[in-house]
């Protein structure tokens, strides 16, 4: 029926980590992952949503590899912003593959590489239906990639971050780790920062609340989750 296709979600932004492209490898990009990761994305833009995303880089280089090298934090977040671009380019490459227009923006100025980003140029992408992936962090060092998604989502004024991790939601502690971990089905921003439910950093989660931008943690490997959630379905954990 026409009305099971409606959106809930008419603008969201999708943050990935760079750890997401690289699959069980840790590093570098897998073929099969980003190809499943533009499928779900298509998905959904193809249904009416406009579609922002933010990607991460620790599947090139992390903070500790600027650390054991002696590199200074300024430095290293800066090689960091780098390879987020990568990681982006990649991304839409697969995604132009599939014959969705997208279009890079990064806030470190590389004009041959991408498009400068500013709010007026990704607001106008999205109007188009291109889908908008904001790279380079948010252009100054000591700032996660998820504080960067976050900002992304506000000035966008996007309905809702859309946090892709390898599990289904926020748990009591780490599934992965810990077998009586339970899942929190839903949670306010106050009570995440009190239980230090760490699934994204505090500066990230202190912009969506005082915002009012709803975070759902969910796992974007679930085939088909992305489009359920956009439909309004419940899938992963609602912070809001």
């Amino acid at each position: 029926m026409q009305g099971e296709l409606t959106p809930r979600y008419k603008r969201i932004l999708l943050k990935l980590s760079g750890e997401a492209l690289a699959g069980d490898g840790k590093t570098g990009i897998n073929p099969d992952i980003i190809n499943q990761i533009a499928s779900e994305v298509k998905e959904v833009a193809e249904i009416g949503v406009e579609v922002a995303m933010v990607i991460g880089a620790g599947n090139i280089f992390r903070g500790a590899m600027a650390e054991a090298l002696g590199i200074s934090r300024s430095t290293g977040d800066f090689m960091g912003m780098l390879a987020t671009v990568m990681n982006s380019m990649a991304v839409e490459n697969t995604l132009e593959k599939m014959n969705m227009p997208t279009r890079v923006l990064t806030a470190i100025e590389m004009k041959h590489v991408a498009e400068p980003y500013t709010i007026q140029k990704a607001e106008d992408h999205l109007k188009k239906g291109r889908i908008v992936i904001a790279a380079g962090g948010t252009g100054h060092p000591y700032f996660t990639t998820d504080t960067a998604a976050s900002l992304r989502a506000v000035e966008l004024g996007a309905d809702v971050l859309l946090k892709a991790t390898r599990v289904d939601g926020v748990y009591t502690g780490d599934p992965e780790k810990d077998p009586s971990a339970e899942k929190i089905e839903e949670i306010s921003f106050i009570e995440m920062i009190k239980r230090q439910l760490r699934v994204m950093d505090l500066t990230a989660i202190s912009l969506c609340m005082d915002n009012n931008l709803p975070i759902i943690v969910f796992n974007l490997f679930e085939k088909g989750s992305l489009k359920k959630i956009v439909l309004g379905d419940k899938i992963g954990t609602k912070i809001s």
